[in-house]
Parts: C-alpha cells; structure tokens; sequence
C-alpha cells in the first residue's frame, strides 16, 4: 500500500501536469490537505518536503505553500532517433549530485557567490582546477589559468584581441566547430583553411601556411575533433609544436572530449609547450553540464593582461555561483567517478555505432573510426547530397546533421553526414542506422540530378 505523503505528492504533480496549478499559484493549508486526505498534519509537511527537494513548490513564511515550475509531459518522442544532438548523454549528468554542491556553496560562501568576483575567477576553484589539469597532463599553475563563460567565450576573445607575435590571420582545420567559424566570420579575421581526414594533416602544408600567411594562430582540436572525431597522433603533436615554435604561430588548443580518451599515453599539445606557444581551453560543456556555462584557459603569462581587458569588456566575471558550486563538486572527488561513468558510455556507444556502419552501410560510402568522443562522420558518394539524406530521414523520425556549416566556403562539402552518439538510446543505434542506409542506397538508386527543384522536393 502506497505511503500517504506519496498519494499527496503525485496528487500535486498530477495537478501541476494537468495545468490545475501553475507558476505562482498557492497551494492548499496544511490542515485542508490532512482534512482531505484523512492524516497528520506531518504528512502533509512531509509530502510539501519532498516537492520542495524536486524544486517543484516553495514555502513562504506565515504564508504558505507556491508553486515554482509546471510539469510538462512530453509525448511522442519515444521512436525518435537522435544522432543530431551533441549535448551530454542525458541518463549520465549527475543532477543530484551537483545539486547538492550548489546549495553547499551558497552555504559555504553565501554573499561573495551573488556579488562581484575575481576577474579572472575564484582562485579556490583556480586551484581545484590546477589539481584536476594534470590528470590530463596539463601542468601550470593558477596565475596562468582563467575562468570563463563556456569555450566559445574564450575563443571569440582570442580572435577578437592583438596577439604577441603581432600577426593578423587565423587558421583552422577543414572541416572544424562551426562555432568558432561564426566568431572569425563576424570579426572579419582573415582565416585559412589546411584539410584534415582521418589520417590528419599534411604537415609540409602546414608549414607552407605558417611561413607565407602572416598567421596569428592555429585553432586545432586534438581529440576527438567535431565533426570527424580524428585525433592526432602524438608524434604529429610535437611536430605541430616545432613548426609552431618554428615561424611563431600560437596554437589555441580545444581539448573539450580530452577526458574521454581511453588511451592513457595520449598527450595534449600542451604537454609539449608548456611555457607559451599553446594556449590551452578546456570546457565542461559536453563532459559534464552545459548550462553550467564555465570552462577554462590556461594562457602565456604575457596574454594575461590583455585577455583580462577584453574578458572585462563581455561580462566582467563568469557565474559565480556556477564557480562555487564546481569548486565543491572537483574537491569532493565526484567529478573522477563521473569521468569515469562517461569513459564508459560513450566508448561503447561509439563501438555500436562503427559496428552498424560497418555492417549496414553501402559498399560506396565510407565512414570515419574514432575510438571514442561524439561525433563520427559518413562520407557519402557524390551522387548523393548530405541535405537529401536528412530530409528523407527526418520523415522516419530520425535526426542527423550536415556538415555545411563547419567548412569556409572554398572548402564546402556537401556529401557529408555527422552522427553524434551523445544523446542517442543504445538499443536504436543499430536501427538508426539501417535507417541512413536505407536513404542513401534510395537516393543512389533514382540517380538523382542534384538541382534546387530537386532539393525542395526532399
């Protein structure tokens, strides 16, 4: 037989559900309730408890009981398959856990989270952070390191600001994150392109690109890269370095999946440069909670000036209550257990995916084989366009993305599907799959002249 204070509560959700009680409304007395139900009055405080531990009422002294947020019921959704989002697998965020963090932080620091902080952010989580760096073979120290809100903060500031070696011009790899993309775009940098395939970069490019094209910096992802999921080698790293050393180019290192490596000799770029040449950004977006909006920069002590300036002229500090609460959550060790569920996770996920390709996929497609990370990329022939294949899948209720996006424009590629592994269930990849294969081998089959009229048809 259920408890009684479980009756009230799913009595209450049922009701915030519904839309019977809504934001803001007050809900009934103490003495209503237990007259209703026919118990104590303490079982009825003890179901209001359990509400207010779901953050679903709040109480107000000498006054009663509202409601903070509605339950909203989403239907539907069971059938989809989703290999387009690129956000935490949502079964792995510990919700509870860093719940418990934030309110030990307002405990802990109280009025410093809700006022003006450290520009360049709490120097205890600076610390904290120092500590959790060199699991991933990055060694500096707190002065070096900078807080601030999400990667993509960081990097719009990077290309936005002078750089010591007084050049104006930015490379990245094609194909790369469309987001720092968007950052050169709109600050009109001059950015080259250099090709990356599964197999990497060709290095005697690279050093014709660094020699000849006055280059700021080189924006790199080292593991686990979006869209391709390629990581480098670590002899290609130390090469990277060299000729970065070589023709004074920075290296702006997003190591943002670096935790998800299972293979434990594989170093950063940093690792070989830790003095200056590698700027290194760290995220805890996709690892950990993405609305948590902190992530790091260990920069060369000469850009620390400048980058505060700038860092002061978008938002003055990153969340402090978000920096608190992370403190906590990296002092108290849980964030090792975490990693080490995910490491898990998405290795296994990534297997059943490359598994699927390899066994359903056509003979004239290929695919990239990252060992673990997010993203993993299907090339497709070239009688076959990426947006066909989406639009066809979208009608089987199965989501993927192109690629469009995350290439300059000499670069476009069109024939280009990427499958993130994030979010997707374990027991619909394969079936996912099938699925994608099943619209390529259609569209190949109608031999297709790819024309705008054809396009909107799909």
């Amino acid at each position: 037989m259920q408890a009684k204070y479980k009756e009230i509560v799913e009595e209450i959700k049922t009701q915030l559900v519904s839309g019977s009680l809504s934001t803001g409304s007050k809900l009934p007395s103490i003495r209503n309730l237990s007259e209703k139900f026919g118990c104590s009055k303490n079982t009825v405080v003890k179901a209001y408890n359990e509400l207010e531990k779901e953050h679903l009422i709040y109480s107000v002294p000498k006054s009663g009981y509202y409601v903070v947020n509605e339950l909203h019921r989403f239907a539907g959704t069971d059938n989809v398959i989703d290999f387009l989002s690129a956000g935490p697998d949502k079964d792995s965020m510990p919700y509870i856990e860093f719940q418990h963090c934030i309110n030990q932080a307002i405990d802990l620091y109280k009025e410093e989270l809700f006022t003006y902080s450290e520009q360049q952010g709490l120097y205890s989580l600076r610390v904290q952070l120092v500590n959790y760096l060199q699991t991933l073979q990055v060694f500096t120290n707190p002065d070096r390191l900078f807080i601030v809100s999400g990667s993509q903060q960081a990097l719009n500031l990077l290309v936005s600001m002078p750089f010591p070696n007084g050049k104006s011009n930015i490379l990245i790899e094609q194909p790369t994150y469309f987001g720092f993309i968007e950052s050169a775009t709109l600050h009109q940098a001059t950015t080259f392109g250099i090709e990356l395939t599964m197999e990497g970069i060709d290095l005697e490019r690279l050093e014709y690109i660094f020699r000849n094209n006055d280059i700021k910096f080189f924006y790199i992802v080292p593991r686990f890269q979006n869209p391709l999921g390629h990581s480098y080698t670590n002899n290609e790293k130390k090469k990277i370095v060299e000729l970065a050393e070589k023709y004074d180019v920075y290296l702006v290192e997003d190591d943002f999946l670096g935790d998800l490596d299972p293979d434990s000799k594989s170093d950063p770029l940093f690792s070989y440069a830790p003095f200056g040449r590698v700027i290194y950004i760290k995220s805890f977006s996709k690892i950990f909670l993405p609305g948590l909006r902190v992530a790091m920069v260990v920069l060369p002590k000469l850009m620390i000036s400048n980058f505060s300036r700038y860092k002061f002229s978008s938002d003055f500090n990153s969340s402090v209550l978000s920096q608190g609460a992370l403190e906590i959550y990296l002092k108290s060790g849980m964030l090792n257990g975490h990693i080490k569920r995910i490491k898990d996770v998405y290795q296994h996920k990534m297997q059943l995916l490359q598994e699927a390709c390899e066994c359903y996929l056509p003979a004239e497609t290929s695919f990239s084989r990252p060992t673990s990370g997010f993203y993993l990329t299907i090339f497709l022939p070239n009688t076959v366009m990426a947006k066909q294949v989406i639009n066809l899948l979208k009608e089987k209720d199965v989501y993927v993305d192109d690629a469009t996006r995350m290439f300059l424009p000499e670069y476009k590629n069109d024939h280009i599907l990427r499958l993130s592994i994030s979010q997707v269930n374990e027991s619909q990849i394969k079936l996912g799959v099938k699925q994608i294969a099943s619209c390529i081998t259609f569209i190949s089959s109608r031999k297709y002249r790819v024309t705008p009229q054809n396009l909107l048809r799909f």
